[in-house]
């Protein structure tokens, strides 16, 4: 009788650590799943985010963009044509 009362002893405490190393594995896997959305959801910002940054880019870069940006910063105006000065070179 000893040995069968050891023996639910030990299967309940088998049935228990089970239990619990089911419900840790449950919540472990929740708080990854979490975290991966969170990362997802931070990869999809930082792409839109690269997004905007290349169109940006993109308008910077050009002729008139340039332009402006002398004008504006700078304070760089087109000379008229009697203030341009036209260096030949030598023969």
């Amino acid at each position: 009788m000893t040995s069968f009362f050891w023996q639910a002893i030990v299967l309940t405490v088998a049935v228990l650590g089970s239990g619990v190393g089911l419900v840790y594995t449950h919540h472990v896997n929740r708080q990854l799943f979490i975290q991966w959305q969170s990362l997802q959801t931070e990869r999809d910002n930082i792409e839109i985010e690269w997004e905007l940054l290349q169109l940006e880019q993109s308008t910077l870069v050009t002729e008139i963009a340039v332009e402006e940006t002398a004008r504006t910063r700078l304070n760089m105006l087109i000379p008229n044509s009697d203030q341009v000065l036209y260096i030949a070179p030598h023969e």
